[in-house]
């Protein structure tokens, strides 16, 4: 049994094509599908797409902090994001799929925002960067179906993640 385990939440569009890039790093626990940030409690999916819950699609990682700090989290999650479109990411458009940090506690706070400055400052985009950082609320796991979507249904998957895949090789590949 692990001393201590902590979370990170993080929006970036389907949590579908969130998952695997958490989930293939050492010290993660577990990464959950599911729905973070409005006012409707237990959320369905299809209320969370139909925009009147205020929820966003996001991952919930549970992680081991002697293994992978949430700064090395933080930078996995901008490299799976277009951190410069603030209604959706790639082909899903919305605000349930905006992309966000939400911190649950000071130190998370400072490290996304010191790394959201860092990333503004480094030029790789010449648009502003819009994620936004907010505090953490209440997270709903998503439905059972989709929980490790990537390993249940690759091919969906696989089409799902075409456009993410080439900008992620545009803008993170150095």
């Amino acid at each position: 049994m692990k001393n201590k385990e902590e979370t990170a939440i993080f929006a970036g569009g389907c949590f579908w094509c969130m998952v695997k890039p958490f989930d293939e790093q050492p010290g993660i626990i577990k990464v959950v599908s599911g729905y973070t940030g409005g006012h409707v409690s237990n959320p369905t999916y299809e209320e969370v797409c139909a925009h009147h819950t205020g929820h966003t699609e996001a991952v919930k990682i549970v992680f081991d902090p002697e293994v992978i700090s949430y700064e090395q989290l933080v930078q996995i999650y901008w490299q799976q994001t277009d951190p410069t479109d603030a209604m959706g990411q790639f082909q899903d458009r919305g605000d349930n799929y905006r992309p966000v940090i939400f911190t649950s506690s000071e130190k998370q706070k400072k490290i996304a925002v010191a790394s959201k400055k860092a990333l503004e400052k480094s030029g790789r985009f010449s648009e502003p960067i819009v994620t936004q950082i907010e505090d953490a609320k209440t997270f709903y796991p998503a439905e059972d179906y989709h929980q490790e979507f990537y390993k249940k249904d690759p091919a969906r998957f696989e089409m799902e993640e075409k456009s993410r895949q080439s900008f992620k090789k545009n803008n993170w590949s150095n």
